[in-house]
């Protein structure tokens, strides 16, 4: 006879199958009350091939999107590395254009919004890429446009937090990455709400928001890590 346990207020999930009745729990916590199994018929035991898939054959898609500083980019390197997914991250394509244009962010920031097509551009990948498997897609909207996503994480951070994140990274002024931000995260959120009706302060499309304020850089991969560990586990 199999046992289990049963935290009050964890997630279970419940398979019923030829009469046998599994209590498979997605998180262990202390404090739980003990479900046995119940078998309405004994076969003899023989042993049984694992069901779960190897690692390449799992099916897999995160999107991660987050506030400029919040972390996202630094979190999903370390999700690509321990789950080995295919990386698509569209802030590197949007700087490569900037560069190739000879543009400041905040200059082809304000490009952009006179020209659709290169944001267009960008979240066409993002949505092809969404399509695929084992992979995972940073970028500003991925929340939105990858909508056959597995998991969808938003990070978040107070502005006065991600500018200092940003000028420690880069080594620049304060003021100047303030205004930039600022700028920039503007120029987003009239270009987004122009060309796709996307509110970017609404975060309903989000399965975990999560404000990174409170945690430093590996504190917050480790609480990522534990959400597509759980997602994978599910999808065995």
């Amino acid at each position: 006879m199999w046992r289990g346990a049963l935290p009050a207020d964890v997630c279970w999930g419940a398979f019923h199958k030829l009469g046998q009745v599994s209590c498979v729990p997605y998180l262990e916590a202390p404090g739980c009350q003990t479900v046995p199994t119940v078998v309405t018929s004994v076969r003899p035991a023989r042993a049984k091939r694992s069901k779960k898939p190897p690692e390449r054959e799992r099916m897999v898609v995160v999107a991660i999107s987050g506030l400029h500083g919040a972390g996202k980019t630094t979190a999903a390197r370390v999700l690509v590395k321990k789950f080995k997914l295919r990386y698509v991250c569209a802030g590197t394509i949007f700087r490569q254009l900037a560069r190739e244009r000879g543009m400041t962010l905040d200059e082809f920031s304000r490009y952009a919004e006179r020209r659709p097509e290169i944001d267009r551009k960008i979240d066409r990948q993002t949505a092809a890429a969404a399509r695929g498997k084992n992979v995972l897609i940073d970028a500003r909207l991925a929340g939105w446009m990858a909508k056959r996503a597995d998991l969808k994480i938003l990070l978040t951070a107070p502005l006065e937090e991600r500018v200092k994140r940003i000028v420690c990274r880069e080594g620049r002024k304060y003021k100047e990455v303030l205004r930039e931000t600022r700028k920039r995260e503007r120029s987003e959120a009239k270009r987004f709400k122009r060309f796709y009706g996307i509110d970017v302060n609404d975060h309903s499309p989000f399965d975990l928001v999560l404000n990174t304020q409170h945690f430093n850089a590996k504190e917050t991969a480790r609480i990522l890590e534990l959400a597509v560990e759980q997602l994978i586990r599910r999808r065995s």
